[in-house]
């Protein structure tokens, strides 16, 4: 292994554990978190590809870090989210719910949100079941979770003193993006799926 390539290595995992400190800590976010971190490590220095780490690193050095700094506050506290998760996902049944992000991760933390795909016939029903819950919510946009050009609807509030965050996607797009990744974790997961995994963190 050539010195350019450990190297190369070495500054990625530096800035990949730095990314991880800010996300479990302060609650940034995946590429604000690497854009800052890359900035720390390397300085005005122009960072080059090959040394930014991807999203599955830095998710494992977040792994690393609640294990190390933050093993007694953060599995009660990833407990307590999917706990709540499971309960919004019942009352949103109707709209084939789906947890996703660091909830259904593991990697959740103090700063973490919820966040579910909903894949109802309308967004509009989506809302038009928040107001009549008496849900103060608003609505932005996040990208595709396949890439595709369009963005999609996202309706954010607050609930039970907790963020979260629904992406509206079309009935159809529920066939995308389950299979698990290359680390074999799982994109999404419905209810059931959360349930067991709240069941085998309570034997624990």
């Amino acid at each position: 292994m050539s010195n350019f390539t450990t190297n190369t290595e070495m500054l990625r995992a530096e800035i990949a554990a730095a990314a991880a400190r800010m996300i479990a800590e302060d609650g940034a976010d995946y590429a604000t978190a690497k854009k800052k971190a890359a900035k720390q490590v390397l300085g005005n220095t122009k960072v080059r590809g090959e040394i930014m780490p991807d999203n599955a690193q830095i998710e494992e050095e977040v792994r690393i870090y609640n294990d190390i700094f933050l093993a007694d506050t953060q599995p009660a506290r990833l407990l307590h989210l999917r706990r709540l998760a499971v309960r919004l996902m019942d009352d949103l049944a109707r709209f084939s719910p789906y947890l996703t992000g660091a909830v259904l991760n593991g990697t959740a933390g103090e700063h973490s949100d919820i966040h579910l795909q909903l894949f109802p016939e309308s967004a509009k029903d989506v809302e038009i079941f928040l107001l009549n819950k008496n849900v103060d919510f608003e609505v932005s946009e996040t990208s595709h979770f396949n890439g595709r050009s369009e963005p999609v609807e996202t309706v954010s509030f607050m609930w039970h003193n907790e963020g979260v965050h629904l992406a509206l996607y079309e009935t159809d797009d529920v066939r995308g993006a389950v299979k698990a990744g290359p680390d074999g974790r799982l994109a999404r997961a419905n209810v059931e799926t959360v349930r067991a995994l709240i069941a085998d963190s309570e034997q624990k």
